[in-house]
């Protein structure tokens, strides 16, 4: 942060007339690991001196919702682009402005934009539009060139929006991305980019003329200019009124202000879409992708949860139509007409098999029982101090193994060895792999806290403890391990209720996989008595976030390509994050609209 810019932010924190009651629910600090941490932000610190106490003890009336410093994302060079957004995304009730600053690299951007957060957030005489808006704030979304000393291989050339090329992968810079995903999923009304500048000059696109008369057109390429037409862009969704606003720092908030006062009767598009699909609820959501997914019906843990809970989904409404994909594409695999164990042998693929078990649970079909059993024999260890067989040493095995081992446990005679065997599995993994602060590590080899890995922690223990007798013998621990994961995964969830790519890695991508997945073992917990009903608030929130990255088409958004373990936090963080027709994606969201309508109370 400049000087100037931490010398103005610094001063807007003396005792205001009337201070704004906020809740505080600070993003935690990085574990450390192989990877250094980031440069001190100045941007951070004075986001977060916005929520402290007022000295005086003063409060005047609260913000339409709690609100939290977090990361929207990272740099190349690693900086986290810091932000202020609601809990929970904010009050829908209310329009939303969403402002960011620094896209020019100019430290008096990002000093604009923290007065206008401070004077939103301490003074009285913001009282009124406070009332009316939320507020959502990105003051440097380039932080090497506005947010500290400029970093010698820094690139000042303008960023280009929409952006191209696919979203996080580490072709190129991913700041454009983040700056970009953040923004539009912030469900605006209004935003407002601002710049350095003398006088002030406002740039509208078409969506936006009329909040400022004589506002000149925004640029394509712009953020401003890019938004006007997002629905066929990068954003996924529906463009949204968007301004750039050139003006000094002491000038930006009056400008801000009188635009506000005349934006009451606004539409956005983009908000409306994205309210529109928060509203659905999980019936809505499970019969959109259960006949959708999966497109390719191979023999894998995804196509199987797909067709699991397309099977549950059939039993939970009664509508037996939703059974015809799953059984269509299952048949070949009974009848022997594809082979249901094949080399490669994989416990990815073996997993496949936890579909096989359900439909036989659900239908009492014999040859899904006996084909389940089948890849449970296969999975069990053969030689001396083997746990499984075909294991690769990730948490990913913890759910391919004891889906199908547990299942089959529950349902066969002889089922000790096979609970034993999960048993065995799950303690020996939590041993090697969870950190003290309840999260795992994907792999020895790689030691970070990959979203989806911590998933399949999650559903591994999850499906043990679904599935295994209360007598099960290992059950005590598998529970503290449980436990233990979910309690560390809820103190990293972010604000708009995902949970992140590198969960705890500020910044790194909110991605869609591991927020289905942790929703999923959290409402079930709740459901059968694992955790307590404290646990619903986050449930629902990472529901509202997952709803907004399913688009009405049953394609999704951010899914983490398949990833193997990497040595590097970097190698996590550049995984390709996937827009559209995903199977994974559409199975693990079909999974959770499932999972939370049982919490809802439509099934016990």
């Amino acid at each position: 942060m400049s000087p100037a810019l931490d010398s103005a932010a610094m001063s807007c924190f003396r005792p205001a007339a009337g201070g704004v009651l906020v809740a505080i629910l600070a993003a935690p600090a990085v574990v450390a690991g192989a990877q250094d941490p980031p440069p001190s932000s100045g941007v951070e610190r004075a986001l977060r001196a916005l929520l402290s106490p007022e000295p005086s003890g003063e409060r005047s009336a609260a913000v339409s919702a709690p609100v939290q410093v977090d990361g929207a994302g990272l740099t190349r060079l690693g900086r986290r682009l810091w932000a202020l957004e609601s809990i929970g995304g904010g009050d829908a009730s209310r329009p939303k402005l969403v402002i960011v600053g620094g896209l020019d690299g100019n430290a008096a951007g990002t000093e604009a934009v923290m007065r206008v957060v401070t004077w939103w957030m301490k003074e009285r005489n913001a009282q009124a539009l406070r009332d009316r808006w939320s507020l959502a704030a990105l003051p440097c979304a380039r932080p090497e060139l506005c947010d500290g000393a400029r970093s010698p291989s820094s690139d000042a050339s303008p960023l280009a929006f929409p952006p191209a090329g696919g979203f996080f992968d580490g072709k190129q810079d991913p700041t454009p991305h983040y700056i970009w995903r953040w923004t539009t999923m912030q469900a605006p009304t209004v935003v407002i980019e601002v710049r350095a500048g003398g006088e002030v000059r406002w740039r509208a696109n078409a969506l936006a003329t009329s909040v400022a008369p004589g506002a000149g057109p925004a640029e394509a390429g712009t953020l401003a200019g890019a938004l006007g037409s997002a629905g066929s862009g990068a954003a996924w969704s529906a463009p949204a009124p968007a301004l750039q606003l050139d003006a000094s720092p002491d000038a930006a908030v009056a400008a801000i202000r009188d635009v506000l006062v005349r934006a009451a009767g606004v539409t956005s598009p983009q908000r409306r879409t994205i309210l529109a699909r928060q509203s659905r609820s999980p019936l809505d959501i499970a019969r959109l992708l259960a006949p959708k997914y999966p497109a390719q019906p191979i023999m894998s843990y995804i196509p199987a949860l797909a067709w699991s809970g397309a099977l549950r989904l059939s039993r939970m409404t009664g509508d037996a139509r939703l059974r015809e994909k799953p059984l269509a594409d299952m048949a070949p695999f009974l009848s022997g007409e594809k082979p249901a164990i094949a080399e490669p042998y994989l416990l990815t693929s073996l997993a496949g098999h936890l579909a096989f078990s359900d439909l036989a649970e659900i239908d009492g079909n014999a040859e899904a029982a006996a084909l389940a059993r089948k890849a449970a024999d296969f999975i069990l260890p053969e030689a001396p101090g083997e746990i499984v067989r075909f294991p690769r040493a990730w948490t990913d095995d913890m759910f391919m193994a004891t889906s199908v081992l547990a299942r089959v446990a529950a349902r066969a005679r002889d089922g000790e060895r096979y609970a034993a065997a999960a048993g065995r599995l799950l303690t020996s993994y939590a041993a090697d792999l969870q950190r003290p602060d309840g999260l795992f590590i994907h792999a020895k080899e790689g030691p970070h806290a990959w979203g989806r890995g911590n998933g399949f922690a999650a559903f591994g223990l999850m499906e043990a403890l679904t599935h295994l007798p209360a007598a099960w013998p290992d059950r005590g621990r598998v529970v503290q391990g449980y436990q233990a994961l979910m309690n560390g995964l809820l103190a990293q969830q972010v604000a708009d209720g995902m949970w992140r790519q590198v969960v705890d890695e500020p910044g790194s991508y909110r991605e869609l996989t591991v927020t289905a997945m942790v929703l999923t073992a959290m409402a079930r917990g709740v459901r059968l008595g694992w955790l307590d009903g404290s646990y619903r608030p986050a449930i629902e929130r990472g529901w509202r976030g997952l709803l907004a990255r399913i688009a009405e088409d049953g394609t999704v958004m951010d899914v983490c390509t398949g990833t193997g373990s990497g040595p590097t936090k970097q190698y996590y963080l550049d995984r390709a994050g996937i827009t559209g027709a995903d199977d994974r994606g559409g199975a693990m969201a079909l999974t959770a609209a499932i999972e939370m309508e049982g919490l809802r109370g439509a099934v016990h």
